[in-house]
């Protein structure tokens, strides 16, 4: 296969300055698998970038959260593509459900949104999901297959692409998908991949999991064979990560 590994911490809306030196410090001591073996990247509040960007081991890296979807200018409250690059961020996280459920993002603007942070040297992780509603309508494929697509129809490449199939009822409910469920989704969308964009991607794309992951069922979760690495929300917040990291071995 040859795709390596890859654990993405999302802290989201959370930390003060003490908080997330405490956070960076655990991360910096942590003993965990080399960088030929797994990515490890970490998203911090914007405000918090410069800060764990300087103070972050050096075989970490460091995403934003979101960002614009064209360059800047009078668009109060956004960050663009290009600050970001600016500050020698290398990764951004786009379309994640609680953008798209709170925020109103739709499938269309979220490729937009992926294709411009592309086009600007950024790599992006890209988040697809169902509700439990399209879960329990049996609708899973054809919504993940839809928000796919619209990603796939607006970027020229996916070699600094990772996909996140996120689904939205494990989202910190404490809900976690059954590794099967799980391996069951991520293979669809290789399937997808391979259908629709090339053989050559479905094989190389790294699709990730998130929802609830933490120490206790990384292991099992990373054991599929088409599940690649973990986008982890609150668990990165504590020192469990460190256990999510490791499971890449």
């Amino acid at each position: 296969m040859g795709r390596k590994f890859f654990v993405g911490g999302n802290w989201k809306c959370n930390g003060t300055t003490e908080e997330v030196k405490k956070i960076v410090s655990m991360l910096n001591d942590a003993q965990v698998p080399s960088g030929d073996v797994v990515d490890v990247v970490v998203s911090p509040p914007f405000v918090f970038l410069p800060l764990v960007q300087s103070s972050l081991r050096s075989d970490f890296h460091v995403a934003a959260q979101n960002c614009w979807v064209r360059k800047g200018g009078a668009f109060t409250g956004e960050v663009s593509a290009e600050m970001l690059v600016n500050l020698g961020i290398p990764w951004v996280i786009i379309g994640h459900s609680e953008r798209r459920s709170l925020l109103n993002e739709s499938s269309e603007f979220i490729g937009d949104k992926v294709a411009y942070a592309l086009s600007q040297g950024l790599k992006v992780i890209a988040c697809v999901g169902e509700t439990l509603e399209q879960r329990e309508s049996g609708s899973t494929l054809e919504v993940v297959s839809a928000q796919t697509k619209a990603i796939a129809d607006k970027i020229p490449s996916w070699d600094n692409v990772v996909l996140a199939y996120e689904p939205v009822w494990a989202i910190g409910t404490g809900k976690v998908a059954t590794p099967a469920q799980a391996q069951e989704v991520h293979a669809e969308l290789r399937k997808w991949l391979h259908n629709n964009v090339s053989a050559e991607v479905a094989g190389s794309v790294r699709i990730i999991y998130g929802g609830s992951v933490n120490g206790a069922n990384c292991k099992e979760l990373a054991g599929q064979p088409d599940l690649d690495g973990f986008l982890v929300g609150g668990a990165s917040l504590k020192p469990e990560f460190v256990d999510i990291i490791k499971s890449a071995m």
